[in-house]
């Protein structure tokens, strides 16, 4: 996927610290909000960032010199259903149609594997991505998890 001149694609190895750096410039606004556990589970490492790079696919928008401005990753997660992780965009990025294509780009990843609805979980703190899910047709399901200390809300679409 192509708008001008960013670049929604599959990540790559090569990728990796482009990812780890959009993560952590993203949520560092918020790292206060959050326990030092969920904090790294949500940033990543150089570890976990190859964890996720093999178990979920991870798409990248890239501008025109190549730079990592956002990210998300997403994978089958049960019948019929995919999942979503992982979502930031660079913050001089931020309000520009970023975080709406890499949505678009892996709900499209997903229903080409056969999924017809997804899920994705979000902390507290993040009251602007909760506003954006709902403003992409995400609904609160009404099922929260212990995120490292935190509480994590579960949002669903069908697709």
């Amino acid at each position: 996927m192509s708008d001008g001149n960013i670049v929604i694609r599959l990540a790559s190895e090569a990728d990796a610290r482009g990812i780890l750096e959009c993560l952590a410039s993203s949520f560092e606004p918020y790292r206060t909000s959050y326990t030092p556990d969920a904090y790294l589970d949500t940033v990543l490492t150089a570890a976990t960032i190859a964890q996720r790079l093999q178990s979920m696919q991870v798409l990248v928008a890239v501008a025109a010199d190549e730079q990592v401005i956002g990210t998300i990753a997403c994978a089958m997660s049960d019948v019929a259903e995919g999942h979503l992780r992982g979502m930031a965009v660079q913050p001089e990025w931020q309000g520009q149609g970023v975080a709406e294509k890499l949505l678009r780009a892996a709900e499209a990843e997903l229903v080409k594997q056969g999924c017809s609805r997804v899920t994705l979980d979000t902390t507290e703190p993040l009251l602007r991505a909760m506003r954006f899910y709902e403003s992409h047709g995400y609904r609160r399901s009404g099922k929260t998890t212990d995120f490292f200390g935190m509480t994590l809300h579960e949002f669903r679409k069908d697709l």
